[in-house]
């Protein structure tokens, strides 16, 4: 049906050859849905998907938050952004270089994603991942009673003010999209994926200011979770070939993006799968 290779030295992710995800019937897809629980973080090599492939693909998984949108640092004119402009997104390219959670500063948190890869360069501009499973995993039993039934709020107002981004400003370019003025989400530390069962630890950047704790500690215990998460063989790393396309799988999963010469050209192709509401939720404040 397919083949499945799990990523060496690590605690997830495979890369799955002999399909073209554009193509899969349907019981094939059921037979990937089930693996890419399994792993979390399926690679696709070769596939240079189409816009509509990879949004129809995208939706096979649920319905959409958004269908697609680049990330990038060229232009919809084909120039590329300098550097030191420091635009708007530019200051979202370089904030998505911290280990975050999609959309947990939503409403409803992302249930996955497709990200396909246009263009590369040559250097640098992988895409990192954690094993957020994995990492509740391997807390001792004292850290856990510990987390056991605290919460953080999530907001990208937050974690963008942190790479001086402020977001009630606007060049025009960046759409604002998580700049939202509603209510600033409520998350547990310690999640339960809505269809395995296994527990997983919430963090990444948008996370701050755990109820209950001074600002101080809910920062340390913070930092000291993600810093604990993100180690061997918890994360991998994706050098990106042009063609490839990635699904992961939010719920559990942390990513970031990572450095690159930004004379360079990158263009990626992001497609955000939405959380069902009743597991992905935040919580009533």
């Amino acid at each position: 049906m397919f083949d499945v290779e799990p990523l060496r030295d690590t605690t997830f992710g495979a890369v799955v050859r002999g399909i073209k995800v554009a193509e899969v019937d349907e019981p094939t897809f059921r037979a990937l849905y089930d693996t890419w629980l399994k792993y979390a973080l399926l690679i696709f090599p070769d596939q240079h998907l189409e816009r509509d492939q990879q949004i129809a693909f995208a939706r096979r998984f649920g319905p959409l938050e958004f269908e697609m949108t680049a990330i990038s640092n060229v232009r919809s004119d084909g120039t590329v952004r300098a550097e030191k402009d420091n635009d708007d997104v530019m200051k979202i390219l370089k904030g998505n270089m911290g280990w975050h959670h999609d959309s947990t500063y939503m409403p409803v948190q992302a249930k996955g994603a497709v990200f396909s890869a246009e263009e590369v360069p040559t250097v640098g501009g992988r895409t990192g991942f954690a094993d957020m499973r994995a990492a509740y995993d391997a807390l001792d039993a004292a850290m856990r009673a510990r987390i056991e039934g605290l919460n953080a709020f999530h907001s990208l107002h937050y974690s963008q003010g942190r790479v001086g981004h402020q977001s009630k400003k606007s060049d025009g370019e960046y759409s604002g999209y998580g700049f939202h003025d509603g209510p600033v989400p409520l998350r547990p530390l310690v999640k339960t994926h809505p269809e395995t069962g296994r527990k997983s630890l919430l963090a990444g950047r948008h996370a701050h200011n755990i109820p209950g704790l001074v600002q101080e500690d809910s920062d340390r215990l913070l930092k000291e979770l993600i810093d604990f998460a993100c180690q061997p063989p918890r994360i991998y790393h994706h050098d990106w070939t042009p063609g490839d396309a990635v699904v992961w799988d939010n719920r559990c999963l942390m990513h970031q993006a990572t450095p690159w010469d930004m004379t360079q050209r990158r263009i990626m192709w992001h497609s955000r799968i939405a959380g069902d509401p009743a597991s992905e939720s935040a919580i009533a404040a």
